[in-house]
């Protein structure tokens, strides 16, 4: 009896020791910064730097990507976290905008040659 009971503490201490050691870990993390990264050069690819809005909101995204690294290099790694989400999501955002752009500039072309079409052919 007296061997399971020191065995079941020896299990629990090793447990403890294994979660503290497994926290402090995670604590020493570098930050995650790809996921940021590659929206912003995906979104610098489709042109937002040309598009007004998306211009906007790409610019964002690297101002809160330098402050994530920043923060993480002060050892503010929540608040380093949640600014490299907000830079994902404006990185998304200035994607998605100037993918709009682009359609809506296909559309207004297409329309365009419609237009010159029915003009040369009544």
């Amino acid at each position: 009896m007296k061997h399971a009971y020191k065995l079941r503490m020896m299990l629990c201490i090793l447990a403890v020791v294994t979660t503290a050691m497994a926290a402090g870990c995670a604590s020493v993390a570098p930050l995650r910064t790809e996921a940021s990264t590659s929206g912003i050069r995906a979104a610098e690819e489709a042109g937002a730097a040309t598009v007004p809005q998306a211009s906007l909101y790409l610019h964002l995204a690297k101002e809160e990507l330098a402050i994530a690294k920043d923060l993480a290099a002060n050892d503010k790694k929540d608040k380093a976290a949640s600014m490299l989400l907000r830079a994902e999501a404006d990185s998304e955002l200035a994607l998605a905008l100037s993918h709009g752009d682009a359609e809506k500039s296909e559309a207004l072309a297409a329309m365009e040659r419609v237009r010159i079409l029915r003009q040369d052919n009544p």
